[in-house]
């Protein structure tokens, strides 16, 4: 799959101008998965899963938050233990580490931001430049938990790029390719209302109409590249995106 890394690289005009939904109360319980865990790699050192939306990475403090992808993987992987995690509503490729030694090694890569990723998203709206970096500073936003927020002043850089990938109308929106350049939380998500065209099923950065317009989030993470912890050899996952 192709990435936008060799693309020029364009600074884009964060505006924050779409209104987001009501403040989130944390008193959120997931609903029921129906949807299974694909395994779509094994050794004895790790698995790449595919993740469905509307799942939990870990479980919650809430004990009706007790499904996760590492409660149902502990249950056939015992030693399973998680790496890293993709929000509730994002689909796709992750990797699970099998043992505590690989995921200390796969811990240093996501530090040393040697991991590469890639995700398949649906934007609201006509996105007009081809290519493109969205570079937005992310700071946490206490009375908003658990939304983040740009803020230049307290926030960590944060760098997304990205390719459109297909522009479709009635309604418009562009389907995009983002490479993410660093690894905050939501980062994706608030990158993309921060220039005005926010995910699609988005509940916590968009509005009433951007949620309406998809029955989940349509995020998904297509591929994931690291070196394995034992036998150093480049690997690179791949998931189809389901929309």
């Amino acid at each position: 799959m192709a990435t936008s890394d060799a693309a020029p690289i364009v600074e884009q005009a964060v505006k924050s101008i779409v209104k987001p939904l009501a403040p989130v109360t944390d008193t959120f319980i997931a609903p029921i998965c129906h949807e299974d865990i694909e395994i779509l790699f094994e050794d004895e050192s790790l698995l790449l899963i595919n993740k469905p939306s509307g799942l939990l990475s870990l479980s919650g403090k809430n004990p009706l938050n007790k499904d996760s992808v590492h409660y149902r993987l502990e249950q056939m992987y015992p030693s399973a233990t998680m790496v890293h995690r993709l929000d509730f509503g994002t689909s796709g490729i992750m990797v699970v580490a099998l043992n505590k030694t690989v995921n200390a090694t796969l811990t240093k890569q996501f530090q040393r931001r040697t991991i590469s990723k890639t995700y398949i998203a649906m934007l609201d709206g006509e996105l007009l430049d081809d290519t493109g970096v969205i570079s937005a500073p992310i700071a946490k936003d206490p009375p908003n938990f658990p939304r983040v927020k740009i803020c230049q002043q307290a926030g960590k850089a944060a760098s997304s790029a990205y390719q459109v990938l297909e522009r479709l109308q009635s309604p418009q929106r562009t389907r995009v390719l983002f490479t993410p350049q660093t690894g905050r939380t939501h980062q994706l998500r608030i990158h993309s209302q921060a220039i005005g065209h926010v995910i699609l099923g988005c509940d916590l950065y968009g509005n009433n109409e951007t949620l309406a317009a998809a029955d989940r989030l349509l995020l998904h993470a297509a591929t994931l590249a690291f070196d394995h912890p034992v036998t150093g050899n480049r690997i690179v996952g791949e998931c189809a995106c389901p929309f």
